[in-house]
């Protein structure tokens, strides 16, 4: 494939993702909202975010295999047409007052969510090794793009629709998709990736047992774990201390604004220092996140812990991403990416259906403190294999 070609999709993949990660912005401002809204239940306010957060984690083999046996061009297209279909039955639930409709639609874009994540994975897979921390960085700067749709999405047509608040911003999430299917038919992956690969290298479970990719994973398990699980609960917790809607909204908006501006250089960043280090600081920022959090609940507070968390997740599961590159052979991508997505996500899952429960019960002061003995450990796990790496390298 030749670097023309190689831009050619890079930033097809830029566009492909500026358009799909404007979907979680608008589920995860509105969807504990609506959610307590539909159900009358405060326990069951964050479930329809949980299950956009389980149809990530469920949907990642699924599209893997379709990735291998359709390629990449293909899965994506059938995955924007779910994001398409999604977005119409989750407003479709809300004008008729149906929390099953709308719980349904929302776990129907996990499948949309899963390939616009396996973007990144497939720009490393389109450049040389030196080359794969800047490509996945540069994926990731269409989530700036996104930061600024999605919430915006959300202002302008939550109230588009007269007597059913928020359905019009579904229906957008719907037009969205729509606008990504001629994007991701632009796309000319390598051969290798759109042909049926052979299930070679070396088994999963022996993977999985490497250190490697234990803290590769647990990494990005942690660093994407807690920005959701916080993202999941500050819209509820803003609006519970009086503050607004559009507050909320916004708050999202510099939040996912903060998760995609560092894209730019992260990459580079990684080049300079290593991965792990700017996965250390990434989690060091998730924690100084909690900090600003336990300071108060003032606006400031609320913004500016969401920023740091924005920062921190940028470092910690970029850097995590390009770990997990390291741990596989060609032969082995697909199956590699596809469990640490589950892991990812899986865990993402849970978190967002805890952080509502935890908020009614616990406060928003506890579900920050509660963080910090989770980054402590991936920290100290960071150390160890830095440590061990210094004491191989006079042998090698």
């Amino acid at each position: 494939m030749t670097e023309t070609v190689q831009k050619r999709n890079l930033w097809l993949l830029v566009l492909a993702q500026s358009l799909g990660a404007a979907s979680p912005p608008i589920i995860i401002s509105l969807g504990g909202i609506v959610g307590q809204s539909l159900s009358g239940n405060p326990a069951l306010s964050t479930l329809p975010v949980s299950l956009y957060q389980a149809g990530v984690a469920l949907s990642t083999i699924p599209a893997a295999i379709l990735i291998r046996r359709l390629g990449r061009r293909m899965a994506y297209l059938i995955g924007a047409m779910a994001g398409l279909f999604s977005g119409l039955w989750a407003a479709w639930g809300i004008s008729q007052g149906s929390f099953v409709d709308f719980c349904l639609g929302v776990a129907l874009a996990g499948f949309y969510g899963a390939c616009v994540q396996s973007y990144r994975f497939a720009a490393a897979d389109a450049v040389s090794v030196a080359a794969r921390p800047r490509a996945i960085s540069l994926i990731m700067v269409g989530g700036l793009i996104a930061a600024i749709i999605g919430p915006q999405v959300v202002i302008w047509t939550r109230d588009l629709l007269p007597g059913t608040p928020f359905a019009g911003s579904f229906y957008s999430q719907a037009a969205l998709a729509l606008l990504a299917i001629p994007v991701v038919l632009l796309l000319r992956m390598p051969a290798q990736q759109a042909d049926s690969e052979t299930d070679s290298g070396r088994p999963l479970g022996e993977i999985a047992r490497s250190w490697s990719f234990i803290v590769a994973a647990t990494a990005g398990v942690v660093s994407f774990g807690l920005m959701s699980f916080i993202m999941t609960a500050a819209p509820m917790a803003m609006v519970q201390m009086g503050h607004s809607v559009d507050n909320a909204a916004l708050g999202i908006q510099w939040h996912v604004l903060a998760m995609f501006a560092p894209s730019f250089i992260t990459g580079r960043l990684i080049q300079a220092y290593g991965k792990a280090t700017m996965t250390a600081a990434g989690l060091l920022l998730i924690a100084a996140s909690a900090v600003v959090a336990i300071m108060g609940t003032g606006i400031p507070e609320f913004w500016g812990s969401l920023i740091l968390l924005g920062i921190g997740w940028n470092f910690g599961f970029i850097g995590a991403t390009a770990m997990v590159t390291d741990c596989y052979e060609d032969s082995e991508r697909t199956k590699v990416q596809a469990l640490n997505d589950f892991l990812v996500f899986g865990t993402v899952a849970v978190a967002s259906f805890g952080s509502g429960h935890l908020l009614n019960t616990a406060g928003w002061k506890a579900i920050n403190i509660a963080m910090f003995p989770i980054v402590g450990v991936v920290l100290v796990m960071l150390l160890m294999q830095y440590l061990g790496m210094r004491r191989l390298r006079p042998q090698q």
